[in-house]
């Protein structure tokens, strides 16, 4: 008989914060997969708890995942923990649990923390519909294209950031989307949690100091843009171009005018009028 793959999310912070039964799986299984042997051993040593570890993280996920597949199919229990939360959501995982589950392995889920719920439910923002979008890129360009495509996402918007990009994205925020509210909800659960609220230009001040933004950070925006003239968000590309061709600058030109209004490259600039066009034809009514 095949073992089966636990997934065990633990905790984001505080020690307190794992279940009864994550910890009886954790000490039953006979490997525990993670990505930091020594982080996960702290935890396991708190608890009493003697499973060996091996590690799986991002730089050998696809090797490690065939390994512990067979010892999936040789009959071995195995779970999988990241340093903190729920293993697959913005952490390695993923294809552990696909080839686990193409394979015919049985996979249980043991749930617990994630930090994009803790810090959504807490933020005070709408809650009955929201879109996680993971990481932003860590490129000015990229990260405003990624911000504009989902302008007109109708939901709460969370996403988990770096301290140290934090006060960028804030400002690239407030440019592509328009002044919304917002929440920085920092180190959940630890000593120095914190949770502001504020509008966008408001946050982007207050995070401008490297001083201020530390540890694991979750931004949360609002779906509703404050009405205000003065903080209107940026027109789309698609717009923008469509506004420069008529001032008479031909396709290339009004692109590449638009690009650089939007602080794009060129290419960036036309995968995403591509995108726009696209998702509007979609969404015209048939005749």
């Amino acid at each position: 008989m095949t073992g089966s793959l636990y997934i065990v999310a633990t905790p984001i912070g505080n020690l307190e914060d794992i279940t009864q039964r994550a910890l009886r799986v954790l000490g039953e299984v006979d490997f525990v997969a993670c990505e930091d042997t020594r982080h996960t051993r702290k935890l396991l040593n708190h608890y009493g708890i003697n499973t060996k570890t091996i590690s799986y993280h991002e730089h050998n996920e696809r090797e490690r995942a065939a390994e512990l597949l067979s010892r999936l199919q040789d009959g071995a229990n195995v779970a999988i923990v990241s340093d903190a939360g729920t293993p697959a959501v913005s952490d390695p995982g993923f294809r552990l649990v696909r080839l686990a589950a193409e394979n015919g392995v049985r996979v249980v889920s043991i749930p617990g923390p994630t930090a994009l719920i803790s810090a959504l439910v807490a933020s005070g923002l709408p809650t009955d519909e929201f879109f996680f979008s993971g990481f932003l890129p860590a490129r000015t360009s990229a990260r405003r294209a990624r911000l504009a495509e989902l302008r007109t996402v109708n939901a709460t918007l969370i996403f988990y950031e770096a301290p140290h990009r934090i006060a960028a994205t804030l400002r690239d925020a407030r440019a592509i989307l328009g002044e919304r509210e917002a929440v920085v909800a920092r180190e959940l659960t630890k000593l120095h949690e914190e949770i502001a609220r504020g509008r966008l230009s408001e946050l982007a001040e207050r995070y401008s100091s490297s001083e201020r933004a530390r540890g694991e950070i979750v931004l949360i925006l609002d779906r509703t843009v404050i009405a205000d003239e003065e903080t209107k968000p940026v027109s789309s590309i698609a717009s923008l171009v469509a506004d420069f061709e008529r001032e008479g600058l031909d396709q290339r030109s009004a692109l590449k005018k638009a690009a650089r209004e939007l602080g794009l490259s060129r290419a960036e600039a036309y995968r995403l009028l591509v995108a726009e066009r696209v998702s509007h034809r979609d969404t015209e009514t048939p005749r």
